[in-house]
């Protein structure tokens, strides 16, 4: 059944327009506000990490190595899981450069401990591969696939951090993070007898340690007032904790091939900020 309703022109005249007309009319305009807002809500929701793929980049890897090099690609994986997990959960947190020094920073610093580790596999048993660190960056892509890395520049606007950073959050960070200073536990210390085959092993890994710690206490001096008040603890103590783990993992590892593997050392990776 069609309805009609009249309407009054400024000249007196009236006129007569079907009410399905007016009702199509409103209905194609909040159509087109619908889909404007759904547009929005998924441009924000498909932004994801891109990073360059590692295995495609590998020689051929020795029988001895494969073990080892299959584990940490796919620990290179979860590490992508882990950032775009952040990135999902972290929306609208921090500055605008949340994004950069929270999760990318801190994902580019795994990679390239994993894509060493994965190199060093290799060099045990043949030519060790150079150059892989070059494929340890990520980017953000709006795409949401793709695993080249290559994409990833023109979608980088539509990253999730559109937020505009509160006006009270960095004042809150730049004291610790001026003042303070990254406390470790020893390692070297709480080791037990180190036989004389992972000498250099542990020793270069011990080295490491010290050079995390460099690394954080730099990142440090250079980051106050960046980020919420969180951005300590998200950005530089977390990662290094991780960091940590891999490479006191590593010792015990070493000792482990010769003698008792060392029980308990990943409780010494956490570092707090001391004044």
């Amino acid at each position: 059944m069609s309805y009609r309703y009249q309407v009054q022109s400024s000249n007196g005249r009236r006129w007569r327009l079907p009410v399905t007309i007016a009702a199509a009319v409103v209905a194609v305009a909040g159509g087109g506000l619908g889909m404007a807002v759904a547009g929005t809500n998924r441009t924000a929701a498909a932004s994801t990490i891109v990073c360059p793929d590692v295995a495609g980049k590998l020689p051929a890897v020795p029988a001895k190595a494969k073990a080892e090099v299959d584990r940490n690609l796919a620990l290179l994986q979860t590490q992508i899981g882990e950032a775009n997990n952040r990135l999902a959960t972290s929306a609208g947190q921090g500055g605008p450069n949340f994004v950069q020094n929270a999760i990318l920073g801190p994902l580019k610093d795994k990679r390239v401990a994993t894509i060493n580790r994965i190199a060093t596999a290799i060099g045990r048993q043949a030519t060790k591969p150079t150059g892989l660190d070059s494929l340890a960056g990520c980017a953000l892509s709006g795409s949401g696939g793709g695993g080249g890395g290559g994409g990833g520049g023109a979608a980088a606007p539509a990253a999730p951090p559109a937020a505009e950073p509160p006006a009270a959050e960095p004042p809150a960070a730049a004291p610790p993070a001026a003042a303070g200073k990254i406390n470790c536990p020893d390692v070297a210390g709480r080791l037990p007898s180190i036989p004389a085959q992972a000498r250099d092993e542990v020793d270069r890994n011990l080295a490491l340690l010290e050079t995390q710690i460099g690394e954080a206490n730099n990142r440090l001096a250079t980051s106050a007032g960046q980020g919420g008040p969180n951005f300590v603890q998200n950005a530089i103590l977390g990662p290094l904790a991780d960091k940590r783990l891999a490479t006191v993992n590593r010792i015990a590892t070493a000792i482990g091939r010769h003698a008792a593997k060392p029980e308990g050392l990943g409780a010494l990776a956490p570092c707090s900020l001391a004044g």
